[in-house]
């Protein structure tokens, strides 16, 4: 029997997990590394099955199945295609340089309410969450996905609710009630949507008589399994809420900017950069795949609601007076631009769709945690309270800036590629939508500009003048992440060879073929 690599990839947080939970309350330092250790170890068996992967290969590889839940037909089924294994190495990538931003930020503190705060279960709950969103990107039974779908809200409910932002520490007992409140708002909207999901589950259950991915895409392709018109969209609205809800989708968007502005900035990230694409990837690996037809009958719909997402985020963005909430507005926003990318239907905006997933993480990691270094240093997240800082700290405004390009996706940077390519894919099927969502860009500049002007440039702010720079951890944190934007900028071919043929079979599952370019014959 061949060494189950996928499971060892996914059991091996958990196991740091529990290992990190282990430590003695007294020995805070020492759980922190246990963390660290294991998120790498994570990291290095990720890079193993990405080395592993052929692009060229079978649609999933590296497979795995085991009886599960024998009397319900629900097996222990793993596999790994292109967009699965892109963003595994995402998930795996990022988790160690949250745990290192984050070092501090679980350390007890004076105040009353926060004396409870366990280092070692902020670290735990980290790697846990790891665990079970490596696990969604690797599950190919239904069931199964649902039930990482469902569990690992319960470690981000913690996340949030228990370990917030410590730009509020000079108010404890307000900053108790927001917590609160945006982990509350964060876990019902998400059980919503999972509710809803799992009455589709067992609908589709009923309809295939099978949990198994797999075994239900072929048998469509085939012809040997058919879905009358109406089960068909009733099953795809309810996966797609669950999704849609997750992404997040606007109008389902509005558990994201409390918990985003609650959470601490690594958290923040652990949020919309790792969990929210678990809805998206599901969008292209379940939606498409399972209900072809269902979701060709949405996607006008879905494409004028990832347009409002576009517009509308980035509005709400260049308004904002909260540095934490209006990343989470720009985050709605590029959201929007991948529902765009995966609904347009063609080769060019799926590719551009899973490339986005890989690089708006990668950004949002970099702008979020660098600004969360900022917020730590002055303790306040409104924009209004800083000034100058590029003065005091240039390293930490210059990081910054980096990140804030990237979002607004520069060209040489990462994200450019992949927004580039949901317009060319978008404007090639839905040429108006693809002219609305050109506006995001605009706004995009507009905020990131407009945010960096106000807090890096000008007269010093007093409160800021004896603030330090980036330090070696911090640096540690910023300059990979920046390297990486830099290097997918001008080199994406490592990530494109292997999601363009996964991107492939998805095309094939929905039966679509790209728009042909009208050329005028010559006189």
């Amino acid at each position: 029997m061949s060494f189950p690599l996928l499971t060892a990839t996914a059991a091996l947080p958990a196991i740091g997990a529990i290992a990190t939970a282990a430590v003695p309350a007294a020995q805070r330092t020492v759980a922190k590394w246990v963390a660290l250790f294991f998120s790498l170890g994570t990291l290095v068996l990720a890079g193993i099955v990405f080395a592993r992967f052929e692009p060229g290969g079978d649609r999933y590889q590296l497979t795995e199945s085991r009886s599960w839940i024998a009397d319900f037909g629900v097996r222990y089924e793993l596999g790994v295609d292109g967009i699965g294994v892109a963003l595994l190495g995402l998930t795996a990538l990022l988790i160690p340089f949250v745990i290192v931003a984050g070092w501090h930020d679980a350390d007890p503190l004076e105040t009353k309410s926060s004396r409870w705060r366990p280092t070692q279960g902020f670290f735990a709950l980290i790697l846990m969450v790891e665990a079970m969103v490596i696990l969604s990107f690797l599950a190919t039974d239904v069931f199964l996905f649902y039930i990482l779908f469902e569990a690992m809200l319960i470690p981000m409910y913690f996340l949030i609710g228990g370990f917030g932002d410590r730009a509020h520490a000079g108010s404890d007992e307000n900053a108790a009630k927001q917590r609160s409140y945006a982990a509350v708002k964060f876990l019902l909207y998400n059980l919503a949507g999972g509710l809803i999901m799992l009455a589709a589950v067992i609908g589709l259950y009923v309809v295939a008589g099978t949990f198994s991915l797999s075994e239900i895409v072929e048998a469509r392709a085939n012809g040997t399994l058919e879905m009358a018109t109406g089960t068909e969209r009733w099953l795809f609205l309810g996966f797609f809420l669950a999704f849609a809800i997750k992404a997040p989708l606007w109008p389902l968007h509005t558990w994201l900017p409390n918990a985003m502005g609650e959470a601490t900035a690594p958290v923040a990230v652990l949020i919309t950069a790792i969990v929210d694409k678990v809805g998206t990837f599901a969008m292209l690996r379940f939606c498409l795949g399972l209900f072809p037809e269902a979701s060709k009958w949405a996607t006008p719909v879905v494409i004028a609601l990832a347009l409002v997402s576009i517009v509308y985020g980035a509005l709400l963005a260049v308004g904002q007076r909260d540095i934490k909430r209006l990343i989470a507005y720009a985050s709605i926003s590029h959201f929007g631009f991948i529902i765009l990318g995966i609904f347009a239907m063609t080769s060019q905006g799926q590719s551009g769709a899973t490339l986005y997933m890989v690089n708006h993480g990668i950004s949002t990691a970099a702008l979020l945690l660098v600004a969360g270094f900022l917020i730590t240093r002055r303790g306040s997240r409104l924009i209004a309270d800083y000034g100058g800082v590029q003065k005091v700290a240039p390293v930490l405004a210059g990081t910054f800036l980096i990140g804030g390009l990237a979002t607004l996706s520069l060209p040489g940077l990462a994200p450019f590629v992949s927004e580039f390519l949901v317009l060319v894919g978008t404007f090639s099927a839905y040429p108006v939508a693809g002219i609305i969502a050109t506006s995001g860009i605009v706004l995009a500049a507009i905020y990131v500009l407009v945010l960096y002007q106000r807090t890096m440039t000008g007269p010093v702010n007093e409160a800021v003048r004896t603030m330090p720079d980036l330090k070696a951890r911090e640096l540690v944190v910023a300059v990979p992440l920046i390297a990486l934007l830099l290097f997918l900028g001008v080199f994406p071919k490592p990530l494109t060879e292997v999601v363009n043929p996964a991107v492939e079979h998805t095309m094939s599952d929905v039966q679509k073929k790209d728009p042909q370019p009208e050329v005028e014959a010559a006189k």
